[in-house]
């Protein structure tokens, strides 16, 4: 029973000693960070869901293509996050509407890493136009590319 009311007594000390920290100190010196609307816009990672046939080219998500709004590339690396340092080019469109696509050199990508339907296609912007790429397959499992080890 006593220890039921330490961990009672514990638990609301603990929450009320920082209530009312930085309050009433003036303006300017609120620890508090700023409203979203002022922080920069700052897209790292997204994925896509291949919906359609895996080969024909893909939509990115608009909020990266308006995160690159102003240096939109004609060509972006692909990085497969699993095999080393190769990377794939790939050519970029942009429709005049905010929308960017990923279409020549994604089909051999895709081919390489055996994208089919269902799967999910997990980016990271690594900055410089480069794209590490991670794939998981239907299952939800990532997809790892096997070698044939030579002799």
């Amino acid at each position: 029973m006593a220890s039921t009311s330490r961990t009672r007594t514990g638990r609301g000390r603990g929450r009320g000693r920082g209530r009312g920290r930085g309050r009433g100190r003036g303006s300017g010196s609120s620890s508090l960070p700023p409203p979203p609307s002022t922080l920069p816009l700052i897209i790292e990672e997204f994925f896509i869901v291949v919906y359609e046939d895996p080969l024909v080219k893909k939509e990115l998500p608009k909020k990266f293509a308006d995160y690159l709004d102003g240096k939109e590339p004609a060509k972006v690396y692909l990085r497969a996050a699993d095999c080393g340092p190769r990377l794939w080019t790939v050519e970029v469109l942009f429709d005049g509407q905010g929308r960017m696509y990923l279409d020549k050199g994604w089909e051999k990508f895709a081919i390489a890493h055996g994208v089919d339907f269902g799967w999910f296609v997990h980016f990271k912007y690594e900055g410089d136009d480069v794209l590490t790429v991670k794939v998981f397959d239907g299952t939800m499992c990532r997809r790892y590319i096997l070698r044939r080890l030579r002799y």
